[in-house]
């Protein structure tokens, strides 16, 4: 729904917090989620802005990413809550293509999209197990957020 993309975009800041220069993730440098890799130009930016302390501004630059290409793809004002705020979620965290997989697996039931998201998890850390706990952590909190945020 339109109207709850200022919910969502909060939720996933939240979760892709600050800056990191993770040297074990390929993206490189990542400024609340954005990722050198994909946004070299934007998290350039981003980056002297963070120098300076200038952290709103970097906040606003990758709102305008993840609404341009991830809200928007999902076409996040035309879904019903809460499934609007979770596919995006999903969308940010693992990709938009998972995002809709997820949604045909459980078409009906936002708890069961977000066991999938889970199920999807474990198999994933099958190979490395370093970021299952933050996944699973931020399912839970995901949760919580649409249990008592019932719009």
């Amino acid at each position: 729904m339109k109207e709850n993309w200022e919910k969502a975009i909060n939720f996933v800041l939240k979760w892709e917090g600050g800056y990191s220069n993770d040297p074990q993730d390929s993206g490189g440098a990542t400024i609340y989620g954005i990722t050198k890799k994909y946004h070299p130009k934007e998290v350039g930016q981003m980056e002297s802005l963070w120098k300076q302390g200038r952290y709103d501004e970097c906040k606003d630059i990758a709102k305008r990413i993840y609404k341009a290409e991830y809200w928007d793809k999902i076409d996040g004002d035309s879904l019903p809550y809460p499934r609007d705020i979770i596919m995006f979620d999903t969308a940010v965290n693992m990709g938009i293509g998972t995002a809709f997989s997820l949604a045909k697996r459980a078409p009906d039931n936002w708890r069961d999209y977000l066991i999938e998201r889970i199920k999807l998890y474990c198999d994933y850390s099958k190979k490395n197990q370093r970021f299952l706990m933050g996944w699973l952590n931020r399912c839970l909190d995901l949760y919580d957020f649409i249990i008592k945020n019932k719009f």
